[in-house]
């Protein structure tokens, strides 16, 4: 059962990075993407669909934290304690951003929120990269800090900001969609590019995590007995739902949403 809780756990850690990164990205690439109100819009569209449900896989990589090693999430909480509260106050803001920008009164509130969701984005993403430059080294109970702490943050970020910018070449329409693709390059599919950026960030969590002592710090086994098989019963179901919201969105985006 051990072994099935460190699968979980990895597959809903890799699936967060592929699926919430692009949504992250895009966001983070905002104010670049789209030059005005309307086009800001349209980029916080081609996403709209997706965040709530990405967040999903990030509540359930920490629900098999929580419930099948619960030991070790609580020395990684209280080491890198720093990183999470950074993390969540990023999540949060970039949340409050993309809810309220509909809601306010004018442009400026408009703006502001953009620059919420933007900054909340770049927060989550550099977040990320700290707590994995101290899984990379080996340092899983101690925050990251010396001359790779910085790159390995900026790398991170870089890459969510990649992917995010391939997302965007397959949602986008009109003078969004020509500024990332000119990044992403004219040469072969938009997808390829969107494929590539994917496999590594599905690479990141489960690389990361071999710092980890998970097969020693699970769970008891009646415990383990207990959720690894109700886990099992409702991943399909969350792949299901999942794979359906990107079927029915698979179109690219031309008008503003409910954001």
């Amino acid at each position: 059962m051990d072994i099935l809780a460190v699968i979980l756990l990895g597959f809903f850690a890799a699936g967060w990075f592929v699926l919430a990164g692009a949504d992250l990205g895009t966001g983070m690439l905002t104010p670049w993407l789209g030059r005005d109100d309307g086009e800001r819009r349209l980029v916080l569209a081609s996403f709209a669909p997706f965040f709530l449900g990405n967040e999903v896989w990030l509540v359930a990589t920490a629900g098999v934290l929580v419930g099948c090693f619960p030991a070790l999430e609580g020395e990684l909480m209280s080491a890198q304690f720093p990183v999470f509260v950074a993390l969540l106050t990023g999540w949060v803001v970039r949340d409050a951003g993309l809810w309220s920008r509909g809601r306010g009164p004018g442009p400026r509130w408009r703006a502001g929120c953009d620059t919420a969701v933007t900054c909340g984005s770049w927060t989550v993403a550099l977040s990320w990269g700290w707590l994995l430059a101290a899984l990379l080294t080996g340092r899983p109970y101690t925050p990251a800090t010396g001359p790779t702490a910085a790159p390995t943050a900026l790398a991170v970020a870089a890459l969510f900001a990649a992917h995010g910018l391939g997302f965007a070449a397959l949602r986008l329409t009109g003078p969004p969609y020509e500024r990332a693709r000119g990044l992403v390059g004219r040469a072969g599919r938009p997808w390829q590019s969107f494929a590539l950026t994917a496999v590594l960030m599905a690479g990141l969590p489960l690389v990361a995590g071999t710092a980890l002592p998970l097969a020693g710090q699970a769970a008891s086994p009646a415990t383990l007995a207990l959720l690894v098989p109700a886990l099992l019963v409702v991943t399909p179901l969350l792949v299901a739902v999942q794979a359906w919201i990107w079927y029915t969105f698979r179109h690219r985006v031309t008008g503003p949403s409910y954001l």
